[in-house]
């Protein structure tokens, strides 16, 4: 019979394509893993790699094989899960993806209160592109991911949390930045900065260009907030930034200015995505609580004198 010791070499060498590299994160010997391997490749009658310059490369049947072998670790995943929350332990560690669009400007917040109210409880914060992160998390890989919405996949649970204010800022100098209230039509033929079009960030900027008549720099996609932030300041072009970031220490108004049109009401909708099956379903349920809570808190208008 196949054991799970071997599942889980097939996937760690799928994912890193490298033995030594394989061996080492498994806490093994390089002999004893390609041992195992070949004890798996003899039991199944199948070759699941091939040996390339670059390292190991899967097979056909190795592809094959590989989302059945995820499953597999990510129900004894579950498993493990489940057996804590038999013994009423809300203790371990979550691996929790989230946008980098969100996670440096919210989640610090969050930490604290969840250490407050669950000290044993670890968090292994992942910032990554959600479209590859939610893959991860059907995969077993991560086990919730914040994220802006829609969210799709397979036998996941998505629990929408909160809705967050969009505005389009300019460089201080910009002649809209004098125009009191503008009109959609002033941003017609303007350049936005974007950041990698696997974002919902570039798909949403998409959508508000073609009603304003503007376009997208085509030659650069920026890799954060703050590199837009600070392009915009320099006089490259405009920008749409989130709420949570204009109020962070990192996204004041200090290099640019807000500048929206009239009637001006765009926002994305966010959410936490978390696997069907998941045996700490109610926990996960508590964190979205307390992440909606604190984005809530820091949106919320200023109290007045």
């Amino acid at each position: 019979m196949t054991s799970i010791r071997q599942i889980e070499i097939f996937e760690k060498l799928a994912d890193l394509a490298n033995m030594s590299d394989a061996a080492q994160a498994l806490g093994l010997t390089q002999p004893a893993l390609s041992h195992q391997l070949r004890k798996l490749e003899a039991r199944i009658g199948l070759s699941l790699f091939d040996r390339v310059p670059s390292g190991m490369e899967l097979t056909p049947a190795g592809r094959e094989l590989l989302s059945s072998a995820q499953n597999v670790l990510s129900a004894l995943r579950d498993f493990d899960d489940a057996t804590d929350r038999a013994a009423r332990r809300f203790a371990g560690s979550i691996r929790f993806g989230v946008t980098p669009t969100l996670g440096p400007y919210l989640m610090p917040s969050v930490i604290k209160t969840l250490h407050a109210r669950y000290p044993d409880l670890r968090l292994f914060i992942r910032e990554g592109i959600p479209a590859i992160q939610l893959t991860e998390l059907a995969a077993g890989k991560l086990d919730m991911v914040l994220s802006p919405l829609p969210v799709t996949g397979r036998n996941l649970h998505v629990e929408p949390l909160f809705r967050e204010v969009l505005h389009v800022v300019a460089p201080p100098d910009d002649p809209l930045v004098e125009v009191p209230a503008p009109d959609k039509e002033d941003f017609a033929g303007r350049t936005f900065l974007t950041l990698d079009r696997r974002h919902h960030y570039h798909w949403q900027l998409e959508r508000i260009c073609a009603a304003f008549g503007s376009e997208i720099l085509s030659d650069y996609e920026g890799t954060s907030l703050d590199a837009l932030q600070q392009m915009v300041g320099s006089g490259v072009g405009l920008a749409v930034l989130p709420e949570l970031y204009v109020r962070s220490g990192a996204g004041g108004l200090d290099v640019v200015r807000i500048v929206e049109p009239a009637g001006w009401s765009e926002y994305r909708s966010v959410g936490l995505a978390w696997r069907q099956s998941a045996a700490f379903a109610d926990l996960y349920a508590q964190i979205g609580a307390i992440i909606a809570e604190e984005a809530r808190c820091k949106m919320a208008p200023p109290a007045s004198d």
